[in-house]
């Protein structure tokens, strides 16, 4: 029996497991080539809200990784997901880019500064003080807080870039509250990547490069936890954390080899 064999759905990270400064890992496209080939369920889960599944299938497409948009789940499709679920055809003050309007207009909602029952906060590379000011507000009257994301920075050619998480400090310090935030390390990002693909934790794999993030998540989710150290993580990190991933791989490449 091969190692894995048990594993009939895949979830894997992006940045860092498939794709490393815009060049795919070793590995990787042999990888997605194999799963697409015998019409294995997975999905590439990301963080970043900013651009449509069709948008990421285009830029790893220049990254030399061929992925079918229909395997690729944002924060932003799992936040629209999550909405839909709490309040159908409801209204949002949305902050954020094409990724994150688009998932939630295909989900039914409403985008407007009137009124919202939620403000929506996400990426984007050019962040309104003016929008901000407007959600602080809108918070402050009753509207409920919610973020894709935690990361409090994002990566430019010209180094670090605030990120949602950052955005969301400012607003939880103006308005003393926290927002709920859907993508990892929340469980929910994977559950309901799951429910997209109808899987099973008990069948089901998290490839991922952070501890705490990919692993922690995936673990809270019951799934089997493979741990590549190709992105953030090092071996020598693994023992600062009080658990452990299932399996710790060099790279994709090596669980090429072994499914």
């Amino acid at each position: 029996m091969r190692k894995n064999e048990h594993i009939e759905c895949w979830l894997t990270d992006m940045d860092g497991v498939l794709v490393h400064e815009n060049q795919a890992i070793a590995g990787a496209s042999e990888l997605i080539e194999r799963w697409v080939d015998t019409s294995k369920r997975f999905l590439v889960l990301t963080n970043n809200s900013i651009f449509t599944p069709r948008d990421l299938r285009a830029r790893l497409s220049g990254s030399g990784l061929d992925i079918p948009e229909e395997n690729i789940w944002t924060s932003a499709l799992a936040t629209a997901q999550f909405l839909k679920q709490q309040l159908p055809g409801g209204r949002a003050y949305v902050i954020g880019e094409s990724g994150l309007t688009t998932a939630l207009h295909e989900a039914g909602f409403v985008l407007t500064d009137e009124a919202p029952d939620f403000v929506v906060l996400g990426e984007t590379r050019t962040y309104s003080f003016e929008a901000i000011t407007k959600a602080i507000r809108l918070i402050i009257e009753g509207a409920r807080f919610i973020a894709t994301n935690p990361d409090a920075t994002g990566p430019s050619k010209d180094g670090p870039l605030p990120a949602t998480g950052s955005i969301a400090a400012l607003i939880t310090t103006a308005t003393k509250r926290h927002p709920y935030i859907v993508g990892k390390p929340n469980p929910m990002m994977f559950r309901s990547a799951m429910n997209q693909i109808e899987a099973h934790s008990e069948t089901t794999a998290m490839v991922g490069d952070r501890m705490d993030t990919d692993i922690i998540a995936g673990m809270e989710a019951g799934l089997h936890t493979v741990l590549v150290l190709s992105g953030i993580t090092q071996e020598e990190d693994i023992e600062a954390f009080p658990f452990r991933p299932n399996q710790v791989l060099g790279s994709v490449a090596d669980l090429f080899e072994q499914i």
